[in-house]
């Protein structure tokens, strides 16, 4: 069991904000350079002895772009050196050569996460704001695959590309990355709010993602959607005895987890946030400790009681195993404790067993 009011399961650290894309949604809203206040190498590597107090979250670079940091490879091997299971997500530009997909390889890390946002150069292309976008994660996808390198893809869903999810979740399958990580927009940075998705539509994203799962080669996450896990319960309880069921496992694992609650952000300027889309500080690292932020923040320590949930995400009976998007409730509402605004679902109290089994045995551990 892992005890969240002490320690992330996930730590994603933003290196930089630059990047030479021009996403539409971008959350970081990325400029072509490098702020003079980026965290140095020697406080990198100081963050990352913190984060080893933590025990051993797995470690996500990420940015705007880390390739843009010369000192990337060092801080990767510096994190796999301390034993955390790293992850980068890098941008696909210029910067994304083999030799640089095979120097990840070489440190050790865990997993290259690349973006794609449409099925076809036009539509990825147009969403990341820089032709030849989409050639680049082809190539990057290809060549990881050929090395022996683990990959994933990531896909933030809009009103871009919704109906063509199917054409996307094809192109993850033949790419044989490991894991297709599905985003939810939040209206922060660059997003604007007529790119999001109604409450309903997001119930049908899930129904494809549930179909998917099914049948996919790679597992299936949702990123600020956590009332997924809520859909994936249901569906499996409406569902004959006899039908195909998705693994669970991955469900399992990030029972529970949310914002600030099992995740911990950390900016490129050393700011500590609940989540990369919740841009609200609970310290810096260059004055608080990472342990101390995350387990004794006013901040952290109210957005994992499940007990200050507001409306209906206060009322509702799988708010441990959900708790809907933090990030999106303040986004929307101003309000990080208020009803996630893109959930259509209605509590009614009723605990079965199997939702019970699959929550978490306190409102701050998962298995």
């Amino acid at each position: 069991m892992r005890d969240f009011s002490e320690s992330p399961m996930l730590v994603i650290w933003e290196l930089t904000q630059a990047c030479d894309l021009a996403c539409r949604h971008c959350r970081a809203s990325a400029q072509p350079d490098r702020s003079q206040d980026e965290l140095t190498t020697a406080e990198a590597y100081s963050v990352l002895d913190q984060i080893r107090e933590f025990g051993n979250p797995l470690v996500v670079f990420t940015g705007g772009d880390p390739l843009k940091r010369p000192d990337l490879f060092n801080i990767i091997q510096r994190s796999v050196a301390l034993g955390f299971r790293t992850t980068v997500t890098p941008s696909a530009t210029p910067l994304l050569t083999r030799a640089a997909i095979a120097q990840f390889k070489e440190c050790g890390l865990a997993r290259m996460a690349v973006s794609l946002d449409g099925p076809d150069r036009a539509s990825h292309d147009g969403f990341r704001g820089v032709e030849g976008s989409f050639a680049r994660t082809m190539s990057a996808l290809q060549f990881a695959a050929r090395i022996g390198l683990e990959t994933q893809v990531n896909t933030t869903v809009t009103r871009h590309n919704v109906a063509r999810l199917e054409e996307i979740s094809a192109i993850v399958a033949a790419s044989q990355a490991r894991l297709w990580s599905v985003f939810f927009l939040v209206v922060t940075g660059r997003a604007q709010l007529e790119d999001d998705l109604s409450a309903m539509e997001y119930e049908q994203v899930f129904e494809f993602l549930y179909r998917t799962s099914l049948h996919a080669p790679f597992d299936i996450k949702t990123t600020e959607a956590p009332h997924y896990r809520r859909f994936n319960v249901q569906h499996r309880k409406s569902q004959p005895a006899s039908s195909p069921a998705p693994a669970t496992s991955l469900i399992q694992r990030h029972a529970g987890i949310n914002d600030g609650k099992g995740l911990l952000f950390i900016s490129h300027t050393g700011e500590l946030y609940p989540s990369g889309f919740l841009e609200l500080s609970a310290g810096n690292v260059k004055t608080r400790s990472l342990t101390d932020a995350y387990r004794n923040s006013d901040l952290f320590r109210v957005i994992r009681d499940t007990d200050q949930l507001e409306g209906k995400c206060g009322r509702c009976e799988y708010k441990n195993l959900c708790g809907g998007s933090r990030s999106r409730a303040f986004a929307l509402t101003g309000n990080f404790m208020a009803s996630d605004p893109r959930c259509e679902y209605e509590p009614d109290h009723a605990f079965s067993e199997e939702t019970i089994a699959m929550e978490p045995k306190n409102k701050h551990a998962t298995t």
